[in-house]
């Protein structure tokens, strides 16, 4: 093969939009069974009842995305409140085949008969349409990066309590073995003695594997002297509680100090306090 040399431009010049086509065969089962609901002013439970039926567990999962759209809930959110609310024994097609009723009582305490009638009933103009695709884009990041923030937020009001001035927020601090991201350096970034990162999932869009990659990298940074807290919160993590599993862990194996959820702000205040007294900030 002949060796050329290729310009910015001609690369620039030539590219094309990849096309893809969004609806597989999942969303055309989704929507045929949308479609079969049928228009009424008032919904009950035998509606909820004929939604949710299925014959096997492909069909029951196309079940609960449909309830999941009538609710408004991601796919883990529904998840967790149904595990929440059922308990122990699954949320399948066989835990429903096995106790119908009580699955139903679920759908119907989750507001899935209101969510219907009203979601049945509204009569949308064409900006319905646009501000939908705007909460399923851009607004469910807003939503992400709220709850994100909030988390550290709740960190930093705790932090400020305990240290005055004597942080540094949202910075690259200076480890042993190079420079790193966190949410909190303590006293400052320069040296910092106590390292904070506050993560919830899917609280910003971040994959579990930037999760992990984050913490990690402070690991690999940091002195062995300083003490690394990390602090998470969000009920989705009960969907995914193996890599959660993976994080604790780090924490049993001395590689993060102490996690830390939003119930839990005595125990951080008070472990801040012993950690200042024992670094001498």
């Amino acid at each position: 093969m002949r060796v050329v040399h290729q310009s910015f431009d001609q690369i620039i010049d030539s590219l094309s939009p990849l096309e893809a086509d969004w609806m597989d065969d999942m969303a055309e089962a989704i929507m045929e069974r949308i479609q079969g609901v049928p228009m009424k002013a008032e919904f009950n439970r035998d509606d909820i009842a004929s939604l949710i039926d299925a014959k096997d567990g492909p069909s029951f999962q196309v079940s609960k995305f449909c309830v999941g759209l009538f609710l408004g809930f991601s796919k883990d959110k529904l998840e967790v409140e149904l595990a929440d609310r059922l308990g122990p024994g699954g949320t399948g097609i066989k835990r429903y085949q096995s106790d119908q009723d009580a699955y139903l009582d679920v759908l119907a305490d989750l507001g899935l008969i209101d969510a219907m009638t009203t979601t049945v009933n509204t009569v949308p103009v064409w900006s319905d349409i646009l501000k939908e695709r705007l909460r399923s884009g851009r607004g469910s990041a807003i939503q992400g990066q709220q709850r994100g923030r909030g988390l550290e937020d709740f960190a930093e009001e705790i932090i400020k309590e305990v240290f005055g001035a004597a942080y540094e927020p949202r910075c690259t601090f200076q480890g042993a073995a190079g420079p790193a991201k966190c949410d909190f350096a303590i006293p400052n970034k320069a040296l910092p003695f106590i390292l904070i990162e506050s993560k919830g999932y899917g609280a910003t869009g971040s994959k579990m594997s930037d999760i992990i990659g984050d913490l990690d990298a402070i690991i690999a940074a940091k002195r062995h002297d300083a003490s690394l807290l990390f602090i998470t919160d969000g009920l989705t993590w009960k969907a995914r509680a193996n890599d959660l599993r993976k994080i604790i862990q780090r924490q049993n194996d001395g590689r993060i100090t102490r996690i830390y959820t939003k119930q839990m702000h005595d125990q951080f205040r008070s472990d801040l306090l012993t950690l200042k007294r024992e670094y001498g900030i």
